[in-house]
């Protein structure tokens, strides 16, 4: 076997962290004959296949549940032989503890998934990779997430996002929900990944291997999509709404679209609101008669 060196390896082998959305209050709420069944059978062949690019290439898997998150596959760890078969069995007791939670200790109760845990996850994991030696596998964060964002977690995925771009972590986003997620459109902006919508969910495994096969050496010989456009809105935390304008709490920085006398997230005490400058201006100067 030729040795491999320092420079191919930083350029060609990749460490892919996959973020797969499993919140049954999505996949049962899905009206196209699109089923997780088949889903997962598409992403189980993307993951064989970018085993395969590269005998180097690390692959781990993220369950992203309703109530909670955990690894479920890791490629380093030997299971070379029954690769799906341990997959879909910690999938299935994932998925089987996760139902088994509370849903009162949810994240906010409308039915999106815990993506801000998942990407701390996927982040601390490369952080010990990183932490592990000079030389690593160049690593990137592949989002496959079809629930609605949660306006609740707006805040974590924010500092996930920014941990993301300070430790030149892509990002990378595949919606397969009926909507946008501004959430994903915002992490893949900022860290310099790829956005897609696929527009026919039944050729799930052509639009994987296609756009996010590709290693970050590659990406710069190639045409990959862009988003035509990015919703940079913040949600407020009080009605749920996308907001332009808004009032945030100086101390655990949630957005509201109205003025409160209490933060609903932290407790902390609000003033009166400040009256415009220029109706102040008014209400001072006296008329010249």
């Amino acid at each position: 076997m030729t040795p491999v060196s320092s420079k191919q390896y930083a350029d060609d082998v990749s460490l892919l962290m996959v973020l797969i959305d499993t919140n049954p209050l999505f996949w049962s709420s899905t009206t196209t004959s699109f089923s997780f069944s088949k889903f997962l059978s598409q992403v189980l062949s993307f993951l064989n296949s970018i085993l395969l690019l590269n005998q180097l290439n690390q692959v781990v898997v993220i369950a992203t549940g309703f109530n909670s998150c955990d690894y479920i596959y890791d490629s380093s760890l030997g299971h070379t032989n029954q690769r799906a078969e341990t997959l879909l069995q910690k999938l299935e007791e994932f998925v089987i503890k996760d139902e088994a939670l509370n849903k009162e200790d949810s994240v906010d109760g409308i039915g999106s998934s815990l993506l801000s845990g998942s990407l701390s996850m996927a982040l601390c994991y490369i952080q010990r990779v990183f932490r592990s030696g000079s030389l690593h596998p160049q690593p990137r964060i592949l989002c496959l997430h079809g629930s609605q964002d949660g306006p609740g977690q707006y805040v974590a995925i924010m500092n996930s996002i920014f941990s993301a771009q300070r430790s030149m972590v892509p990002i990378d986003s595949c919606v397969i929900g009926s909507q946008h997620s501004a959430f994903l459109q915002q992490a893949s902006y900022i860290t310099g990944g790829v956005y897609l919508k696929p527009q026919q969910l039944d050729a799930m495994f052509q639009y994987l291997t296609t756009v996010f096969a590709t290693d970050l050496h590659s990406r710069s010989f190639l045409q990959l999509p862009k988003p035509v456009g990015v919703d940079f809105r913040a949600s407020c935390f009080c009605h749920k709404n996308t907001i332009d304008m808004g009032y945030i709490c100086s101390v655990c920085l949630s957005i509201f679209c109205k003025h409160h006398k209490k933060c609903s997230t932290c407790g902390s005490a609000f003033g009166q609101p400040q009256i415009n400058v220029s109706e102040s201006n008014q209400k001072r100067k006296a008329p010249d008669n």
